[in-house]
Order: C-alpha cells, then sequence, then structure tokens
C-alpha cells in the first residue's frame, strides 16, 4: 500500500508541476492533452491554480507515506 500511495503521491506531484509549467512557459506543447488540469473542462480558465492545487495534494501525500515510514521505524 505504500508503494502505491508513494506512486500516486510522485504522479500528482509531476502533473503539478509540469501543468504548471505548461501553462506558464509552454514548454511542452505535446504534453497538452497528458495533463490532467487540462482534460478536465471544468478546470478551464483555472489551470494554474488547479495545478498548484495537484502539486501541493502530491507533496503532502509523499509527506504522510514518509511520516509513515518515520511511525513504523521508531516502534
Amino acid at each position: 500500500m505504500k508503494m502505491v500511495l508513494t506512486l500516486l503521491g510522485w504522479l500528482l506531484l509531476l502533473q503539478g508541476v509540469g501543468g504548471l509549467l505548461n501553462t506558464l512557459l509552454g514548454w511542452w506543447p505535446w504534453a497538452h492533452d497528458l495533463l490532467v488540469v487540462n482534460l478536465v473542462p471544468a478546470l478551464r480558465g483555472y489551470e494554474v491554480f488547479s495545478a498548484i492545487v495537484v502539486g501541493v495534494l502530491g507533496f503532502v501525500l509523499l509527506a504522510v507515506v514518509d511520516s509513515g515510514k518515520k511511525a513504523e521505524s521508531g516502534r
């Protein structure tokens, strides 16, 4: 389960950073259809803010998984 949560955390973090960079700088036009923030019609016009939220969620998930590992090793 920890591996799945870690993988999901990294995926969310990469989606957030990639979405933010693509929206602000337009570096990867080929990646436009691979980013979640561009695929959800309700987020149209709010891509920057939603990419930040997705990235923060990924970071929080990675922090939770890491704190769980530390709590287990402390037992």
